[in-house]
């Protein structure tokens, strides 16, 4: 008997489809964020607020909003304190559409990528220790009559590769110079580059609760995967105390005004309460103490914004394709480090997040990725070559809404299949995996990818 079946297409509308073998379809599939899922999959999906806020709280995240998008100035009562070292002058101008930065193209400066430093050994907090002269990010931008750190440059050199179909592919090394340099950088200077992550979805991240983190951690690979996931723990400067990390590139923030504080201090030369003295402390006259540049208001707004971000549905729930890219996913091992679904628990910052169930694509561990990745930058807990599994969720709408599909930590990768390439250590089996599989498959898992 002919059966009739419908999926979420591409469009977010319900497509249906005449079948002699329906598909069930588990719609509650397409809810990335639970009920902070937004249904746009326009230039703005990554910018909407959760539709689950109140009136009073939609009016706190467009003044969060406001302040995210502030451009700061060196001097006045409004927006003033940017630098005297810095690298952009706004959240916004890192976080275009709250999307992914990129590598800088051609000669362009570097805009919304930056480059953490440190030399080896550990400050008083067990985190990276400082380079000394340069601190613990290089600022490529200086306000008039100061001097900024260095001019930095990448280039990249082809590395080629063959699919198990012997259809080739390259992949680009990339290498990091710092042109220029205000002083000597000192011996031994440890370098990780660093795009701009997307900031939606993050409340709901912030309100996984750790048991359901910590209940993946298996530092002696019990089950025979090759994956192991390690939990780092930071110390936090808006508390005080040392907790599981779980923002950035390497887990190495615990919560989100520890990573806002954090990007206003490094990024911005902005001061808090939080972190009061500047990014150069120690390197000129003009980087002395002074009162903070920014309220605790202001701070609590930043963070208020981007915990209320909703998260864009996934589309092409049920297509076929989509259906076989997913079961690839799996089979091939990906899932076990980019786990589907996490459960939210309480979550005092924002209730708009607790309780739920979501789909982020991320375990938020740590994972040996291999010497091809490393950055040889220990961070707390987190090796040279361990990384925090990069969520999944809105993947496919980076080009929509920011105009590439660069990605990871240094946005090497020109697409999600060298993305993948890329894996090593604890994800080789898995990568070797997809790259052996037939052309017809590889296209099928990355149609599933595309649809997150």
């Amino acid at each position: 008997m002919m059966s009739r079946w419908c999926y979420i297409a591409a469009g977010l509308a319900l497509a249906c489809s005449d079948s002699t073998t329906p598909t069930p379809v588990d719609q509650s599939a397409a809810l990335s964020g639970g009920a902070m899922t937004v249904f746009d999959a326009t230039s703005g999906a990554f910018s909407s607020p959760a539709p689950n806020l109140s009136a009073q709280r939609l009016d706190e995240h467009a003044d969060g909003d406001a302040q995210f998008e502030a451009t700061f100035v060196t001097g006045g009562s409004v927006n003033g304190g940017l630098g005297p070292l810095y690298d952009n002058t706004s959240c916004r101008a890192c976080h275009i559409g709250d999307g992914r930065g990129r590598p800088p193209l051609g000669s362009e400066p570097f805009e919304t990528m930056l480059l953490r430093l440190s030399v080896a050994g550990q400050d008083a907090h067990g985190g990276p220790n400082p380079a000394p002269g340069f601190g613990r990010q290089l600022q490529a931008r200086a306000v008039v009559g100061s001097t900024a750190e260095a001019d930095p440059r990448v280039s990249y050199v082809e590395v080629p590769g063959t699919y198990g179909d012997a259809q080739s592919y390259s992949l680009r090394r990339p290498t990091y110079v710092l042109n220029t340099p205000y002083t000597t950088p000192p011996a031994g200077l440890l370098v990780s580059p660093r795009v701009a992550p997307a900031v939606f979805g993050l409340g709901l991240l912030e309100a996984v609760t750790d048991a359901d983190i910590l209940s993946r951690v298996d530092p002696t690979d019990a089950n025979r995967d090759s994956v192991r996931g390690k939990a780092n723990y930071v110390y936090d400067p808006t508390t005080g105390m040392t907790s599981l990390g779980r923002f950035g590139w390497k887990a190495g923030a615990a919560n989100l005004l520890q990573q806002t504080v954090g990007a206003y201090n490094e990024d911005i030369g902005v001061t808090s309460s939080h972190l009061s003295a500047e990014n150069c402390e120690g390197q000129a006259a003009e980087c002395a103490a002074h009162a903070p540049d920014v309220t605790d208001e202001v701070t609590d707004l930043v963070a208020l914004y981007v915990r209320t971000l909703g998260v864009p549905a996934r589309r092409s729930v049920g297509d076929a394709t989509t259906t076989h890219g997913e079961e690839l996913f799996q089979s091939l091992g990906c899932a076990a480090c980019h786990v589907a679904t996490l459960h939210t628990g309480t979550a005092p910052e924002t209730p708009e997040a607790a309780n739920q169930t979501i789909h982020p694509y991320t375990d938020l561990l740590l994972h040996d990725m291999g010497p091809d990745l490393a950055d040889d930058r220990p961070d707390f807990l987190a090796s040279g070559r361990e990384w925090r599994t990069a969520p999944l969720w809105g993947i496919g709408l980076t080009m929509v809404v920011n105009g590439h599909e660069l990605f990871l930590h240094d946005g090497r990768a020109r697409g999600l299949a060298e993305a993948i390439l890329w894996h090593g250590g604890e994800a080789q089996p898995a990568r070797e995996r997809f790259r052996t599989l037939s052309a017809t498959d590889r296209t099928a898992l990355l149609t599933f990818l595309r649809s997150l």
